[in-house]
């Protein structure tokens, strides 16, 4: 099978290194074509700057998209789907925005768009939720998405530094991009759950419907009374069924000392199925970099050359349902004075509001003038 790389970064070059050195012997897999951009020297006999070359040739069956971002992934992935072939991405951003249009060109091409390397890294999270779908009703999912913020959280709570300090040492180690807005204000697990609710519900939800928060002005002083009652910050992402229908969000949560969650450092995932007959399932592992996230993509071009005909399921585009959602919520910072009047009376050193509807509480904070405040959910448990 030929296959034509997009990209030579991070995952690209894991991805070619994978297959030159591990499968490329064998002739299963072969890498054709590498696009790369017309400034980068050409290093490698099959690399080519014009898009036009892989479109060109009729053997390759399979376009890798390892470019990121919106545009051209989404222009070249479009083009490859319409031209017959398999597309294997791990663009979270880039699919979440698109994804309606995308399938809509493979089932009518029969043709497999597939993306495991774009939500957990390596663990791999979409693979498992199709499995538990040949035979369980999935009622929700729940877990941490990204790597960064984890990390940064996680050496919070150990160490007891501040935000920014822990964000700087997540860039130096490469885990956090020099802009991190997308890991630290949630958009990165949004585009996530986003796939995750594709996969468990056959249900698209569009990314901008999914309320993010991230944890741009989590405080060391957070972290400490997340401790002293017996929590821990994690940055969740959730998708769940409802009476009304499909309902997902992305917000920091304060997770008993209990639950699995709390216990998952470092730049780890770990997610969590609630099913009918397997009950609950979690997967942990490595979520994002070169050598997992490549892994992911392989594993997805080899599904495709054991099972090329496989069509994909119907999606339905579906309303993001927050109407039934009520929860407990745990505010700081200045602005969050301001909802003071939410408070939860019983609980009188921090403003932790009563159990209120999620969709008033967003309401509330959508008529802020000033910066937001830090905003959890509190993990409902038997303490109170």
């Amino acid at each position: 099978m030929k296959i034509a790389l997009l990209g030579i970064g991070t995952v690209g070059g894991g991805v070619r290194q994978i297959i030159d050195q591990a499968l490329g012997m064998t002739g299963r897999l072969q890498i054709s074509h590498i696009l790369i951009r017309p400034e980068h020297d050409k290093t490698d006999p099959r690399m080519t700057d014009d898009y036009a070359d892989i479109l060109g040739d009729p053997e390759v069956e399979v376009v890798v998209e390892a470019i990121g971002g919106l545009e051209p992934a989404h222009t070249y992935v479009r083009q490859a789907l319409e031209s017959g072939r398999h597309v294997v991405s791990s663009n979270k951003k880039m699919l979440a925005a698109y994804y309606p249009e995308l399938l809509a060109i493979a089932r009518q091409k029969n043709v497999r768009l597939l993306y495991e390397g774009s939500c957990g890294g390596g663990i791999p999270w979409l693979a498992a939720l199709a499995r538990l779908k040949r035979i369980d009703h999935i009622q929700s999912f729940q877990g941490i998405l990204n790597g960064t913020t984890n990390y940064i959280l996680s050496n919070m709570t150990e160490k007891g530094r501040d935000f920014a300090e822990m964000l700087s040492q997540a860039q130096e180690l490469g885990y956090a991009e020099a802009d991190p807005t997308d890991d630290i204000d949630g958009l990165d697990v949004r585009s996530k759950v986003c796939l995750s609710a594709v996969q468990a519900f056959d249900a698209y939800l569009k990314p901008e419907s999914i309320p993010a928060y991230g944890i741009r002005h989590v405080t060391a002083q957070d972290i400490a009374w997340a401790g002293a009652h017996g929590y821990t910050i994690k940055l969740v992402g959730s998708g769940y069924r409802t009476e009304q229908g499909i309902c997902a969000q992305v917000m920091p949560m304060l997770v008993s000392d209990r639950n699995l969650l709390a216990h998952v450092g470092a730049n780890l995932n770990a997610v969590s199925a609630s099913s009918d007959t397997l009950g609950v399932s979690t997967y942990i592992g490595q979520g994002a970099g070169r050598n997992p996230t490549a892994h992911a993509v392989v594993q997805d071009i080899l599904e495709i050359a054991e099972q090329p005909q496989l069509p994909m399921n119907e999606v339905q585009t579906a309303e993001n349902d927050l109407s039934g959602v009520q929860g407990v919520y745990y505010l700081s910072g200045r602005p969050a004075e301001t909802l003071r009047d939410l408070q939860n009376p019983d609980i009188p050193d921090a403003l932790v509001t009563r159990k209120m509807p999620l969709a008033e509480l967003l309401e509330r904070l959508s008529k802020l003038d000033s910066q937001l405040p830090f905003v959890a959910q509190l993990e409902e448990t038997d303490k109170g």
